[in-house]
């Protein structure tokens, strides 16, 4: 698949996507960016702003198997992964897939499950593959896993650790939607639109999930000047000498950064890399990775201004097109 080809299908999907979620442009373009990156995005955002809505459209317009888990303080490991079951018909123990061995797994509310039901998320986010009583077993091509979280409640919440939040490619944050974006949606519904049934809608498939896994590799082929690399390296680098922050991100937050800065190359119908990729995704790729010093989380400071301060800061590089 050419980058052209690329941009095309990218195109397409981010238009029949756009139908369903009016006023999240943004939203729409950074999840379908971490998918071709083979990534997982966490979105958070209050209830009622088509969190949920965008994954099962996304289900459909992607061609790709979904499944849903509501997390809840209850949830046990074993009902995301699945588990032995003795079969007394064949006098034999059977393995019973959990809703994990999915294309699609959409993780709603992934901060109302205790840390144990979390970490079952783990392997298979970073392996994509899941390991019950000894026995591995690779997950569906492709596999991503798109978790939300609400912001504001805490009761019954429990937050994610470091070593949850860094698997997830990007965090976005989702706002309200303008005034006009509202009205919109009211005039939708008063001529028939119900977001419980997309049946209605008449969503097309634009792609497979085997084409999807062709979209994912064709971001290999974007090229990236030994100057982007160099960029990278000091933004990344920077977090860990902010005087905000307390941890820095990791050498993961830069291969994050390469794959979704060549992804968004791709989908401009470019077949290189420029800084203005890397500026444009270092917010979503680093805010959930920064853990900042106590002090300065009581004077306001936010991961979203220390990364902004760094992208002020860090030389920019003259690439050759």
């Amino acid at each position: 698949m050419t980058v052209q080809q690329f941009a095309h299908t990218f195109a397409a999907i981010r238009t029949e996507v756009n139908r369903v979620l009016l006023g999240q442009d943004e939203l729409v373009e950074q999840v379908l960016l971490a998918i071709c990156a083979r990534g997982h995005v966490l979105i958070e955002g209050v209830p009622g702003l088509g969190k949920t809505l965008l994954v099962r459209t996304l289900g459909r317009v992607l061609g790709c198997e979904f499944k849903r888990i509501q997390f809840t303080p209850d949830l046990m490991p074993s009902d995301v992964t699945g588990g032995n079951v003795f079969n007394q018909q064949d006098n034999a123990f059977m393995f019973l897939p959990g809703p994990v061995f999915t294309q699609l797994l959409l993780a709603d509310e992934i901060n109302r499950a205790p840390a144990k039901t979390q970490s079952a998320l783990l392997e298979a986010m970073q392996d994509r593959s899941v390991t019950v009583d000894g026995a591995t077993r690779p997950l569906p091509r492709p596999f991503f896993t798109i978790a939300t979280q609400n912001p504001i409640e805490s009761q019954g919440t429990y937050p994610l650790p470091e070593a949850q939040l860094d698997r997830f490619l990007m965090k976005i944050n989702v706002d309200h939607p303008t005034r006009e974006v509202e009205k919109a949606l009211l005039r939708n519904y008063v001529q028939g639109f119900d977001a419980g049934n997309l049946d209605t809608i008449g969503i097309r498939e634009i792609c497979t999930a085997e084409e999807l896994v062709a979209l994912q590799a064709a971001t290999q082929t974007v090229s990236v000047d030994e100057g982007i690399l160099d960029y990278i390296t000091e933004v990344v680098g920077r977090t860990r000498a902010q005087r905000s922050v307390y941890l820095g991100a990791s050498p993961r937050a830069s291969i994050a950064l390469l794959t979704t800065a060549r992804a968004r190359a791709a989908s401009e119908s470019r077949s290189y890399v420029i800084p203005d990729d890397v500026k444009h995704l270092a917010p979503a790729i680093l805010r959930h990775r920064l853990v900042l010093h106590p002090d300065a989380e009581i004077e306001g400071t936010t991961p979203d201004d220390c990364v902004q301060a760094i992208l002020r800061e860090a030389p920019v590089p003259r690439t050759a097109a």
